[in-house]
Formats: structure tokens, sequence, C-alpha cells
């Protein structure tokens, strides 16, 4: 945990304060939200990502068409 404080020079009071302030920005209420949008756009950009790295195999296989079925 040491190596995450460090990072930036961020100990415990700058996160304690930065979260106060979020805290009395935007209330006690409306952080839960928050999280849940930003959740939600990690969420779809981690699909997003793992739609990319497949192969395009979406396309549908050509219908093959019987010669003795009128059309």
């Amino acid at each position: 945990m040491n190596i995450l404080l460090l990072i930036g020079g961020i100990g415990i009071q700058e996160i304690l304060v930065v979260a106060l302030i979020v805290l009395l920005l935007f209330g006690g209420k409306k952080i839960p939200e928050l999280m849940k949008g930003i959740g939600k756009g990690v969420r779809s950009f981690k699909e997003g990502m793992n739609e990319t790295e497949k192969p395009a195999d979406n396309d549908k296989p050509a219908e093959k068409h019987d010669e003795n079925k009128p059309e």
C-alpha cells in the first residue's frame, strides 16, 4: 500500500481532504450514483476492448440455395 501512496507524493491526509471535498460537493446521496455510472463506463470500455480483440466472425454465412426449392 505504501507504493500506492508514494505515487505522485499523495499521502493519507491528501486523500482524506479530497474525499471530504467530494463529499461536500456532491453530497452523500449522489456519490453512489456517481460510482455506479463510473462502474458502467469501465464495464462498457472493457467489453469494447474485448470485442476489438475477437476476430470479425459477426458476418452471417451465406445462405445455401437449394436448386429444387422454388424461390
